[in-house]
């Protein structure tokens, strides 16, 4: 019935449109087209409306795309902890639903392409510095200056020895230097092609320089000699020679050992400005003691070495320093050399402008300490205090490393940042600290098997526990492991337990499982791990794992307990 009643409408349709086509057209003007939003109502469906209700996957993926999001823009900045919440906070949003991380195939795939991201973001930030790698060193000034004075130094000008001599009888100088044609011609030297290298020393002397008065004034050593860094290290701090001597004032590694200065696989004291300068004011008046008082031969002797010296001495029948040098028969040419290289660069540096040298004003060192409990790296104590870790690093140049040593270590802050760094560090999560491994030698067993087993050069493991080159390990000797974090952007949250453990963590849980050597180590299965994330965590294969188990699929609950050895 209902479709009878229908087809006369269709007709008389039709009809009409017949007919509108031959009747006259109304001329209407244009209009533009306008879009209109239909939205449907509860008389277009013929019901009551229905509300969309979300979809509470997609809601949480996007929720933990924003934590990841975030996170990855904090690791670009360089701020680790800001980073690592934000990574904590997304995997917590999967293992917080009530049914688990894996409750549904999109939230499972999804947690394991989380743990995968933070994971390849992990090694970008342990490649772009784990702060375990060792710092750079520069090139001493030393060696510069030799390779320059092997070419036929300038004759002075009658300008530059007037001007030398006129400022000698003017000022008052605290060492006696001789303007012999020597001296003059390394004043004009230093003038003329070595300008810039000088004035660039010049400028980072004003740093250094008050300090480096004030201890030589303490310990009676002359002023002038503040400048003796202008020919060791142009007052660079990690400065280091071809003869492996290091820091502002170039200390061989014995001669600082038996001034005090430390030296270790975190530390390198040489490279301590103040630390050095003390030691260096120690040593020279050592010296001059050693040799009547003669600061000539006391500044000899810093370069050649006392043994030497005195040798020279004996051989030459003469102890002045000039008539030494005179002959090639009993001085090194370096030696020879040096001490008219000092005797110039102070003249220069007592009156710079007088020289053609611009220098500013430039800022001392001023800085505060605090107390670091353990190894941490610089990146983390930068992002604290809110400055950048260059500045900590040029603060603590006696760091080998961007991460403080083991055990307290005064580290050096800009001021007014002290306070704050030390309430972070009263609330400081354990796992910020960087761990390392010790490994207790066992008989016949030797470096390179140490180092295979722990899959780090044999090199660093030598320099790591101070062992020379031909150096042996000996039974139940204690060496230190360096533990380059697998995860830096780890914490002891939840997050940390799931998504990823430092090597040295996961032995902890193997040592509290009750492993031992020779016993069988086994783990109880949580809430969002995989076989994969187990099997990476403890150091091992998925293979390894099943084949241990019994296990012929990957399915692994809650409570399941897994033997790991």
């Amino acid at each position: 019935m209902p479709r009878i009643t229908r087809l006369p409408v269709v007709f008389v349709t039709g009809l009409l449109v017949g007919c509108g086509a031959h009747a006259r057209p109304n001329v209407t003007p244009a209009v533009a087209p306008t879009s209109f939003k239909v939205t449907p109502s509860a008389a277009s469906f013929g019901g009551p409306e229905l509300p969309i209700v979300p979809d509470p996957t997609a809601v949480t993926l996007t929720r933990v795309e924003s934590e990841v999001g975030a996170g990855e823009r904090e690791l670009r900045a360089g701020r680790l902890t800001a980073a690592r919440g934000h990574f904590d906070a997304a995997v917590d949003v999967l293992l917080a639903l009530p049914d688990g991380a894996r409750s549904e195939p999109r939230l499972a795939a999804a947690f394991d392409r989380l743990l995968d991201r933070i994971s390849a973001l992990d090694l970008i930030a342990v490649r772009e510095g784990d702060g375990l790698t060792e710092t750079r060193s520069e090139p001493a000034a030393i060696d510069e200056l030799l390779g320059a004075a092997m070419f036929e130094r300038p004759t002075p000008a009658a300008t530059t020895a007037e001007t030398v001599r006129s400022e000698l009888q003017r000022a008052s100088f605290d060492l006696e230097i001789e303007p012999n044609d020597k001296v003059l011609s390394y004043v004009e030297l230093f003038q003329g092609r070595l300008h810039d290298f000088m004035e660039a020393g010049l400028e980072r002397s004003l740093t250094y320089l008050p300090m480096i008065r004030d201890v030589f004034k303490a310990e009676g050593v002359p002023a002038d000699l503040a400048y003796v860094p202008l020919i060791e290290s142009a007052f660079k701090p990690t400065a280091l020679s071809r003869a492996s001597a290091r820091g502002m004032w170039q200390f061989m590694p014995g001669t600082a050992r038996e001034h005090g200065l430390d030296q270790s696989w975190f530390i390198d004291e040489r490279a301590d400005p103040e630390k050095a300068t003390r030691a260096a004011a120690k040593y020279l008046k050592s010296l001059a003691t050693m040799f009547d008082g003669d600061w000539n031969l006391a500044l000899a002797s810093y370069n050649a070495g006392p043994g030497r010296l005195q040798t020279a001495i004996k051989r030459a029948r003469t102890a002045d320093f000039w008539a030494l040098s005179a002959s090639t028969r009993y001085l090194p040419r370096e030696t020879r050399e040096y001490v008219p290289m000092i005797m110039a660069a102070t003249v220069i540096a007592r009156n710079p402008g007088l020289y053609g040298f611009t220098v500013g004003a430039g800022d001392p060192l001023a800085y505060e300490r605090v107390t670091v409990p353990n190894a941490l790296d610089l990146k983390i104590i930068a992002e604290w205090i809110g400055v950048s870790v260059d500045q900590l690093r040029a603060l603590n140049t006696e760091l080998r490393r961007t991460t403080t040593p083991m055990g307290d270590h005064e580290l050096k802050v800009p001021l007014g940042t002290a306070v704050t760094l030390r309430q972070k560090l009263v609330t400081a999560d354990p796992s910020l600290f960087v761990k390392f491994n010790f490994h207790t030698v066992r008989r016949g067993e030797t470096l390179t098997a140490i180092a295979r087993k722990y899959k780090i050069p044999v090199p660093e493991l030598r320099a790591a526990n101070d062992l020379g080159s031909r150096a042996r390990v000996r039974a139940n000797q204690s060496l230190m492991i360096p533990q380059r974090s697998a995860s830096p952007l780890a914490t002891t949250s939840s997050a940390t337990a799931v998504a990823r453990a430092t090597t040295s963590s996961a032995r902890t849980a193997q040592t509290a499982s009750g492993s031992a050597a020779g016993r069988q180590t086994t783990y109880r299965v949580q809430r969002g791990d995989t076989l994969f994330g187990i099997a990476r965590r403890f150091e091992t294969t998925v293979a390894a794992l099943k084949q241990l188990n019994g296990m012929r699929g990957n399915q692994i609950n809650v409570g399941d307990r897994l033997t790991l050895r």
